[in-house]
């Protein structure tokens, strides 16, 4: 009879294990969601094309996947080095920022509008969702 509860307590500390994780994972997105709505516009391909040409489009992605293909206009700045170029930026024309993830855009966003920038896009869904123009390296 011990050996049948030492079993079922053992199941239990899994399964418990299990829903920390999954609620830990859950909070994390949720974060996240929270976090780039309140510091950014989180927009689908086409609203992302509408701003093009009066706006300011950053790939965060590294040089060389910048290299191999990108938006059609995109500056790159690549994420780790991003404080070396944020003076590069203008305050009063739109920021466009799109990487691979959206955490890293949303981190990003935060910190322009800490800096006092006020119009800042991010593609939703990253580079992989999008669907106009690009730039690629031919090989």
């Amino acid at each position: 009879m011990n050996l049948v509860l030492g079993e079922i307590s053992a199941w239990l500390w899994i399964d418990l294990v299990l829903v920390i994780i999954l609620l830990w994972m859950l909070g994390t997105q949720l974060y996240w969601w929270y976090r780039g709505k309140k510091v950014a516009h989180i927009v689908e391909s086409d609203e992302f094309k509408q701003g093009l040409r009066k706006g300011q489009v950053i790939d965060l992605r590294d040089s060389a996947e910048f290299g191999r293909s990108h938006i059609l206009g995109a500056r790159n700045m690549p994420f780790a080095q991003f404080k070396l170029y944020e003076n590069a930026l203008r305050k009063d024309a739109p920021v466009y920022l799109y990487d691979t993830t959206k955490a890293m855009p949303i981190r990003i966003a935060a910190r322009l509008k800490k800096e006092g920038f006020n119009d800042i896009y991010i593609l939703k869904g990253g580079y992989s969702k999008w669907d106009g123009k690009k730039k690629t390296k031919k090989i």
